[in-house]
């Protein structure tokens, strides 16, 4: 797939909770299909002192104007400073990236499951997975109801379910302690997930157990997205690959996790 090097327009610049944000930008020519999973490399130029360019996963795409949109979580001094932009700004990024999730059946019924920054590839593969809404199920776990982003523009798109580790939204726990995902896990024809690397593994051994295909977003540390780096190898059934371009996207039976 090609990827290009452009200077975009921040557009939009929206802060969903306290250290969660939006950014949308647009290109000055029709974007490339973008698959969820995909990631782009931000260049922040603004940090002075950060050489490397920084991953985002991509939240949503709107070919007709040209945009794509980014969650950005606060994490450290580059995504921090990357929340100050203003819309007008230039922002050079390498785009796409990486490995997608693969495309479901017409008939499938899925689980999609992310926590921290991996809600936004599980919000865009809701929107473009082409499923009947009714076989959708999306399951969205944070520490508290102030670290969910609002997802009221994704509500047609699947049937929403919610976790905290303080009880404050949906049910108190890890997305794996929640009463659907404990009783109708084995119902689904394929799992998609994406988040922290513990939470990860434990719907991957439960998959396994099920029988359940289920394919990964792994969130490595990436640097230069093509390969040469060699920061984010992870250990797979077929040697070591790098994530940024033999993944992101992973099927459990790839990985050596041991489940």
């Amino acid at each position: 797939m090609k990827k290009t090097v452009q200077e975009l327009v921040l557009i939009e610049n929206t802060q969903l909770n306290h250290d969660n944000f939006r950014l949308v930008l647009q290109a000055g020519s029709e974007l490339p299909e973008i698959f969820p999973g995909q990631f782009v490399n931000v260049e922040i130029k603004k940090a002075t002192e950060i050489f490397l360019r920084r991953p985002f996963s991509v939240l949503d795409v709107d070919y007709q104007n040209r945009t794509f949109s980014l969650l950005v979580k606060i994490l450290g001094r580059g995504s921090r400073v990357l929340t100050t932009y203003q819309p007008g700004d230039k922002i050079s990024v390498i785009y796409p990236l990486g490995k997608g999730f693969s495309q479901p059946e017409t008939t499938d019924k899925v689980l999609l499951i992310g926590g921290g920054s991996g809600v936004a590839p599980m919000l865009f593969l809701s929107k473009v997975c082409g499923l009947n809404p009714e076989n959708v199920h999306i399951l969205l776990g944070a520490r508290s109801i102030a670290d969910h982003v609002d997802v009221s523009a994704y509500q047609h798109n699947g049937k929403f379910y919610f976790t905290t580790e303080d009880g404050s939204l949906g049910e108190k726990g890890f997305v794996t302690n929640h009463s659907m995902y404990k009783s109708e896990l084995s119902t689904f024809n394929k799992i998609y997930t994406c988040g922290p690397d513990a939470m990860m593994k434990a719907i991957a051994k439960d998959a396994a157990k099920a029988g359940v295909f289920c394919e990964v977003s792994l969130e490595n540390m990436m640097a230069c997205g093509f390969g040469v780096c060699l920061c984010c190898v992870e250990k797979t059934t077929s040697g070591h690959k790098c994530v940024c371009t033999d993944g992101p996207v992973f099927n459990i039976k790839e990985l050596t996790w041991q489940i």
